[in-house]
């Protein structure tokens, strides 16, 4: 890591700043440190905190900040920009008391004023995950630091206020425009790091530098800059991570993940998460409109086989919905059907000695787990004269294309936006006429009536909505079957030694809270 003279590091984080956020006197930064964060696809997709809905959270959530933070140890809401909050008995009046002496990165005060701008702003812009404030009927600012939200019915607001897209606080009067603003690497957090340049494209794509007004408070060793490169290939981000020029490689394959464990100098974490791989088949258009070509397909997945290629980077899936969310349904384990295949795709009209069969999906450049499974299934299909023509893409051209229906299987992670597992089916298995996240194409009006009731039941009656999640699972996967979900992602990570203090929180997938770290040496 580079180090530079104290007064040097002071005037880069003041560069740039307000008079305002100048004048308050915070600790000094003792001394400058950065931590580089190694990423296989493009970072920024979405600048705008209320449409913001991709791999950008990675940088965003050191950015901007929420009412509420998920705690993994608690299950619950932990308080972030606000201290404390109550709930009527009915679950629909919400009353957060807000976080004294906060400003936004633009010098202005946070405060509930700026709370109702910014939800009222999200909600108006009807970006795909604005949903998560559908339930939200009125906003009211009692005084400068508590407000209320009025409910049309009841939802776990403190939860929802946690999600890890759309539920950031931001200045609104930052700039007339404000989506064309930040569109050029601009914001209006209230976070410990602000952007200080941003490069798209580019390997050194993102760097962000310490807020010197932090509320949070700058008082103990901290990282003043954060970095973020893109490293498709894993055995480079390793052998970077082993020259000390990076500092936390999120994602590694098995053997690189293993040497990792046994490195000097390099610490590991292997845990559970709440990201799925899925497979996403086009119910459109093109050969897999055919419902019998996607249950084949279901069928030739290899899925202990898969788990015992990728050799601890996976758990077994059993469903839509992993452990340790409302909703999961414990023991359901599907398995590979080669003649099972075979005769659904003969009663198709395809298979050996009859048409054969050309499928194209889309998967994530650069990651390893996915290519893995990818050629392997390429080699289940091909005794069976289907051929899979696979390319790996960056994620925003793989998206692109999706919105196009341009691939028969689309192959991504998912997971949800708050702790709760609402959003799988909202934005990935419900109609819409626009596409975003529901890659499947599916319209199945049953499954958004019962897709609907999901918010209200989580509050009300838990064991209703883990009924409708089960069928809702059996109806998507059995019945449509409009995806497959071949394993569920754990997360093994390597980073310097001289990182301290990380701690992995599965409602924000691979966000590494730099703040709380604590470089060393």
């Amino acid at each position: 890591m580079r180090r530079r003279l104290i007064a040097a590091a002071l005037s880069l984080l003041l560069a740039g700043c307000s008079t305002a956020q100048v004048r308050q006197e915070q600790p000094p930064l003792s001394k400058e440190s950065t931590f580089v964060y190694v990423e296989n696809l493009g970072v920024v997709t979405d600048w705008d905190p209320a449409s913001s809905y991709s791999n950008e959270i990675i940088a965003m959530q050191n950015i901007y900040e929420s009412l509420t933070i998920y705690n993994p140890v608690t299950k619950k809401a932990s308080p972030r920009l606000a201290t404390s909050w109550r709930a009527s008995p009915d679950g629909r009046t919400w009353t957060f008391t807000l976080r004294s002496g906060v400003t936004f990165h633009t010098g202005r005060p946070m405060d509930a004023a700026a709370v109702k701008a910014s939800i009222e702003r999200t909600m108006s812009s009807k970006s795909t995950p604005s949903y998560i404030w559908g339930a939200v009927d009125a906003i009211r600012v009692d005084d400068p630091l508590t407000v209320t939200f009025t409910l049309k019915y009841a939802v776990p607001l403190d939860l929802v206020a946690s999600s890890g897209y759309a539920a950031y606080i931001y200045d609104t009067a930052a700039a007339p425009d404000l989506k064309k603003w930040v569109s050029t690497g601009r914001d209006a957090g209230t976070g410990p790091y602000t952007v200080a340049g941003w490069r798209k494209g580019k390997s050194d794509e993102l760097t962000l530098k310490a807020y010197p007004a932090y509320w949070g408070g700058w008082d103990r060793p901290h990282y003043t800059t954060v970095k973020y490169v893109v490293v498709p290939d894993p055995e480079e981000a390793w052998q970077r991570l082993l020259q000390g020029e990076v500092s936390f490689v999120h994602r590694l394959n098995p053997v690189l993940f293993r040497r990792a464990s046994r490195t000097a100098g390099v610490r590991t974490a292997d845990m559970p998460s709440f990201q799925t791989a899925m497979l996403l088949f086009n119910t459109a258009s093109g050969p897999l409109a055919d419902v019998r070509i996607r249950r084949a397909l279901r069928k030739t997945i290899d899925y202990a086989g898969t788990l015992r290629v990728l050799r601890g980077a996976a758990s077994p899936s059993t469903g839509v919905i992993p452990e340790g969310l409302l909703g999961h349904v414990a023991g359901r384990s599907p398995r590979q059907d080669l003649q099972g295949a075979a005769d659904l795709l003969a009663q198709a009209g395809y298979g050996p000695g009859r048409l054969p069969l050309r499928l194209t999906l889309t998967y994530a450049q650069g990651d390893e787990d996915q290519r893995v499974f990818v050629q392997r299934m390429a080699a289940t299909l091909e005794p069976l004269n289907v051929t899979l023509v696979a390319k790996a893409m960056p994620w925003e051209e793989q998206w692109a294309r999706g919105k196009r229906h341009g691939q028969d299987i689309f192959l991504m992670y998912w997971w949800p936006d708050y702790a709760d597992a609402y959003s799988w089916f909202a934005n990935v298995f419900r109609s819409a006429e626009t596409v975003q996240f529901n890659l499947t194409y599916l319209k199945d009006r049953d499954a958004d009536a019962l897709i609907d009731t999901l918010p209200q039941l989580t509050v009300t009656d838990r064991a209703a909505a883990q009924k409708t999640y089960a069928k809702l699972g059996r109806r998507l996967l059995d019945v449509q079957a409009a995806a497959a979900v071949p394993w569920v992602v754990n997360y093994q990570r390597a980073y310097l030694s001289g990182v301290q203090g990380y701690n992995d929180n599965p409602a924000y997938p691979d966000v590494v809270f730099v703040h709380d770290l604590r470089p060393v040496g």
